[in-house]
């Protein structure tokens, strides 16, 4: 009777230290919250992952939104076009880490389709950094199993920044590793609209039948066209939203957001977000 007792009160004690614990940490989060504090990293939904083996999960298409070139300059004291050229430094260190990791597919959100609303000036930087890249930075990514895409309207830029364009995707066309979609003149709402004319003029034609325009079509006559759907969209520099990035790929993708400026984003803060990833229990509607 004795022992049973003591099983008793050491499995009461057990079970509340283990709600005291729990207690504890839910005061901490709301008093974070209360104070209007944030974690270093902010996700939604997240979770640590529970087990070692998780840190080998890894999406198999990442979207990532390269946020913050502006705010990082302006702190610093440098015109903004300083942060886009050390962030597009930072864009070829993590894609060649997303690359290691072994991410199959890999976008970035480089120049949106809103971007134009920007000083002209600074559009003008980000023109002239984008030829700079393609014609030094992309020779790099050529002693790499990557294939280089680009996604979205390439009609309106340049002619000279097009070709360089068509030269860079026929280059690494034969790669056989991470496809990098580099998203310029992109907008989510933008590529479904274009996506729905190529439909509508093959129904005019009598080539396609309304009735077969299902997910399947659309997803056929996207930018993305072949690749999987986006498990995980990364957002640093502290903004919480998509910004009209994939808005259709990453219908159940998760979410990681981070408050480090994007010239300031590491490999070991894309590990981190992908350790976040690798924690979270997918359930695409089930149970």
């Amino acid at each position: 009777m004795r022992s049973r007792q003591k099983r008793t009160r050491r499995s009461w004690k057990s079970n509340s230290t283990i709600l005291q614990l729990c207690d504890r940490r839910s005061i901490v989060i709301h008093r974070s919250l209360a104070c209007g504090k944030k974690d270093k990293t902010l996700a939604l939904f997240s979770s640590k992952p529970k087990r070692s083996e998780e840190s080998a999960v890894v999406p198999a298409h990442i979207g990532i939104i390269m946020d913050g070139n502006g705010r990082w300059a302006k702190k610093r004291g440098l015109p903004r076009q300083a942060g886009h050229v050390t962030g597009a430094r930072v864009f070829r260190t993590i894609a060649k880490h997303c690359e290691k990791r072994g991410i199959k597919v890999a976008t970035f959100y480089t120049f949106s389709t809103e971007n134009w609303k920007r000083p002209q000036e600074e559009i003008d930087a980000i023109m002239n950094l984008l030829r700079d890249y393609l014609r030094e930075s992309l020779a790099d990514f050529k002693k790499e199993n990557i294939r280089t895409r680009f996604i979205g309207d390439r009609s309106v830029l340049a002619p000279d920044i097009q070709q360089l364009m068509r030269e860079a995707e026929e280059a690494t066309a034969d790669k056989t590793g991470m496809i990098l979609n580099i998203a310029i003149n992109y907008g989510g709402r933008a590529e479904l609209a274009t996506a729905m004319r190529h439909i509508a003029a093959k129904v005019q034609a009598g080539a396609l039948a309304p009735a077969a325009i299902d997910e399947a079509c659309i997803e056929q006559h996207l930018y993305t066209a072949g690749q999987p759907e986006v498990d995980l969209i990364l957002r640093p520099s502290g903004e919480y939203r998509l910004s009209n990035f994939l808005i259709w790929q990453c219908a159940y993708a998760e979410y990681v957001f981070d408050e480090i400026l994007w010239p300031e984003f590491t490999t070991k803060d894309l590990d981190k977000a992908l350790a976040v990833y690798a924690g979270r229990h997918r359930r695409f509607g089930g149970v």
